[in-house]
């Protein structure tokens, strides 16, 4: 009978500790899955949304729009998507994963982006196809990459890239890195991106005119958490988003 109480003394003190819930267990998680051309705006608008949400945890998971979509449509958890184009909004909205209307809210042109000091002499798209160029851009399925062969079959120039990456990061990632002596990127990415040593140097040309990314926002459908999916999705739209955009080098929708 002895041998039993230190047992059911142990039990006893388990029980109040498994009921003590820890710090994070009032925490709401809301996860935003966004372009990665949006990394640095959205984690500022992330810290702003949570500044104003106590106890809500922005979880914000980036990639290339097309793999952020694809992940959504094979059952990854999202309360929000935001793309940086309208193509694979439509993939996303076309099999029924957006709840409400997609709203646009910002802009993006493309700029080239090369090493310190330029060491190829880059001056404008044309050079882009000299041979011995080692060009970097992003996949087809990509919008950046999509922006990209629409901008060089508009203006009549042939790209051949050594590497075709999944988002801008990777492409800035080869370039900085000093793999490749050009990558086209959207401009905002070479001004997050910053110059000196371990940054990069951006040309603009003319004919990114010509390819205009637009982005825009929608909750996912089956979101755990809709309301503070509208509310975030809100912020972007609202002028505290526009200020942040503005500020990175995006254009208004």
């Amino acid at each position: 009978m002895n041998r039993l109480v230190p047992a059911l003394a142990a039990l006893g003190l388990l029980v109040p500790l498994a009921a003590c819930g820890g710090p994070d267990d009032d925490t709401t998680t809301l996860t935003v899955y966004a372009a990665a051309s949006l990394t640095a705006t959205f984690e500022q608008l992330g810290e702003e949304f949570e500044a104003e949400h106590d106890g809500v945890d922005v979880q914000l998971s980036f990639g290339g729009s097309a793999d952020l979509v694809t992940q959504i449509q094979e059952g990854a958890h999202a309360d929000v998507f935001a793309s940086a184009d309208t193509a694979n909004m439509d993939e996303l909205t076309g099999d029924g994963l957006a709840s409400g209307d997609p709203e646009d809210f910002a802009t993006n042109t493309l700029e080239i982006a090369v090493p310190p000091g330029n060491p190829a002499g880059v001056t404008g798209l044309q050079d882009l196809a000299k041979p011995g160029l080692d060009l970097v851009v992003c996949a087809p399925e990509v919008p950046c990459g999509a922006a990209a062969q629409a901008v060089a079959e508009a203006a009549g120039v042939t790209l051949s890239p050594v590497s075709e990456e999944q988002s801008v990061t990777d492409v800035l990632a080869k370039v900085t890195s000093g793999e490749a002596d050009a990558g086209l990127v959207y401009r905002t990415d070479v001004l997050a991106a910053g110059d000196g040593a371990d940054g990069v140097e951006g040309i603009e040309f003319p004919e990114a005119a010509s390819v205009v990314n637009t982005y825009p926002i929608v909750s996912v459908e089956g979101s755990d958490e809709p309301d503070l999916a509208r509310e975030f999705t809100e912020l972007v739209l609202g002028a505290t988003g526009r200020e942040v955009l503005a500020d990175a080098g995006f254009g208004p929708p």
